[in-house]
């Protein structure tokens, strides 16, 4: 705690005197074009790792960034996309998954959670089709590699749910709101997005003003052999030039993993 009212002094005596002008206008309103959507893990901070300023993200946190489907859950997740929409006219969502989740370690485990966390065993039901679907598709696959992948198609589900919110897909209908998919590795500060085109994680950048919502990940994706989606190019991200971790996977490697998945 002690260090909490530290923080608070420099925060008032730092960072506000700094940004006066821009808390006075807040102060009015807000009017964020973006809804941003992460786990609660205290590793990922949304404004950290965007560098965004104060006022620029609407966040929906919760364990394993999970959207359950519209209806399925009387919960604060569908009333804050609700008001997002309606209320604040967001224009982009990014629903944001990343390495070494919790949640998702425990949804390949769900069963072992109802005696010790029920609550923790019921919201992961919401992520079911997440879990039936790696239990079905990536069989031979285990360990930090199966867990990587649960995270990424723990992203495309949570996409897909978001379309059964009448506003999204009504919008999204329209062309006046995109949701895109990414995925944060901790230790290396890497971000990648869904293309929806290529059905692959890749440098952010290259998947914007794409419209397509079927969210399956494609057979050629490139696997990272600590966190496979971190799939940056060393020429698209020089500070990583010369890291053999951002190898390929073998034709045969690849056919096996993502047998059946696309």
């Amino acid at each position: 705690m002690k260090k909490l009212i530290e923080g608070l002094r420099k925060f008032q005596t730092g960072y506000f005197e700094s940004h006066r002008e821009l808390f006075e206008e807040l102060s009015h309103g807000q009017h964020p074009r973006i809804l941003f959507i992460t786990c609660s893990d205290s590793r990922i901070d949304p404004n950290l790792i965007t560098q965004v300023e104060v006022g620029q993200l609407f966040v929906i946190r919760n364990a394993g960034n999970i959207v359950p489907p519209y209806g399925a859950a009387n919960g604060g997740e569908g009333a804050a996309l609700e008001y997002a929409i309606e209320g604040l006219n967001i224009q982009e969502i990014i629903v944001c998954g990343h390495s070494h989740c919790g949640a998702m370690k425990g949804l390949l485990k769900v069963s072992e959670l109802e005696e010790k966390m029920p609550l923790v065993h019921q919201w992961l039901k919401h992520a079911e089709p997440t879990r039936r679907l790696v239990k079905e598709n990536y069989k031979d696959i285990e360990g930090e590699e199966l867990l990587d992948i649960t995270s990424a198609e723990n992203v495309l589900a949570q996409l897909s749910n978001l379309q059964t919110y009448p506003s999204v897909r009504s919008r999204l209908h329209q062309g006046r709101l995109a949701i895109h998919g990414w995925l944060y590795e901790i230790e290396t500060g890497t971000v990648v997005a869904y293309d929806p085109l290529t059905h692959q994680f890749t440098a952010p950048q290259s998947t914007l003003n794409q419209v397509e919502h079927e969210y399956n990940l494609h057979p050629g994706c490139p696997l990272k052999h600590q966190y496979n989606f971190m799939a940056y190019k060393n020429e698209e991200n020089p500070q990583l030039k010369g890291e053999d971790s951002y190898a390929h996977l073998t034709a045969e490697q690849t056919d096996r993993i993502y047998r059946g998945s696309y």
